[in-house]
């Protein structure tokens, strides 16, 4: 079983942030590197990763930044999405949402902290949403 799943920037921020090993996007995040979980991301999707968690006002260690852009990079699939023609509460966000359409085909997710951001659809999920989602796929192998 492959859960594929476009991980929206703010999931490792509040990772990076909170450090709380038991909170439900830390373990999504340690399902990347674990590859029970296989991130799909485009080239902007890398640039919002690489400009969001570098900026000075979140002071992230540059390492740490580049471990997750690389686990994303090395364990995932990149994609050239379509465009969609959405429009969005913030437009910064359309990658994320025209990534996981291009791979539908394959029940990928978008995995975010603010649903509200993107239209109400079964694959934009929360963390929790997901980890639920890969527990029933589980019990039904």
């Amino acid at each position: 079983m492959k859960c594929y799943a476009v991980i929206d920037t703010n999931l490792f921020v509040s990772v990076i942030m909170s450090k709380r090993q038991y909170s439900a996007a830390f373990i999504v995040v340690q399902m990347l590197f674990s590859k029970d979980i296989v991130p799909v991301y485009s080239k902007e999707i890398l640039q919002e990763y690489e400009d969001v968690l570098n900026r000075e006002k979140f002071g992230f260690d540059k390492k740490e930044v580049q471990t997750y852009i690389n686990v994303v990079k090395e364990n995932g699939v990149e994609v050239k999405p379509s465009p969609s023609g959405k429009i969005l509460p913030d437009m910064k966000d359309l990658p994320f949402y025209e990534v996981v359409l291009e791979k539908r085909d394959d029940e990928a997710y978008l995995v975010t902290g603010n649903k509200k951001h993107f239209p109400a659809e079964p694959f934009v999920v929360t963390a929790r949403e997901l980890l639920d989602i890969i527990e029933n796929m589980r019990s039904e192998e």
